[in-house]
């Protein structure tokens, strides 16, 4: 995924911690975030393009189109930050033959029937079974909320939290 240097998995998609400290920290130009809902919501997209730093361009994508764009090597030669809800979309990535470097779980809220493996990180069974898939296939996930944090397995918390 030529241009991509840094995926996250954040609920919260582009916010004070995105912006400030991991845009700056990885000196990206672009923060892309893959999500069928949002791509089609002009609020949503609007808001989110305001809490991008300045300088620093966004592409909200539907799936596919994001898919298409990587593939076409629309990033070559750039420095983007992937953001994406939850970890079934780097899966679905994999599964279109797309190559994931790291991953970095960095924030998934709790909610219903989830459970909590560390301070800002709730896990579905689905969500892990996710994360299982990708540490399967051989891709190094971490779980970092801050670039200044310790870089974490997430097999660390998951041991911890076992359901």
């Amino acid at each position: 995924m030529e241009g991509i240097v840094h995926v996250r998995v954040d609920d919260r998609l582009i916010h004070g911690q995105v912006a400030t400290r991991w845009a700056t920290g990885l000196r990206v130009n672009r923060i892309m975030i893959i999500d069928d809902i949002i791509a089609v919501n002009d609020d949503e997209k609007a808001v989110l393009r305001m809490a991008a730093p300045a300088g620093v361009n966004t592409s909200i994508l539907p799936f596919e189109k994001a898919v298409a764009n990587i593939k076409a090597g629309n990033y070559k030669g750039q420095r983007v930050l992937l953001v994406v809800k939850s970890p079934e979309i780097l899966v679905r990535l994999q599964e279109e033959g797309l190559e994931l470097p790291q991953v970095n779980v960095g924030n998934l809220s709790n909610r219903f029937d989830t459970i909590q493996i560390k301070k800002s990180v709730s896990l579905t069974k689905e969500e892990e079974q996710a994360i299982q898939t990708l540490m399967d296939s051989g891709i190094t996930v971490t779980a970092q909320m801050v670039p200044e944090d310790p870089e974490t397995s997430i097999e660390v918390f998951l041991k911890k939290a076992k359901r």
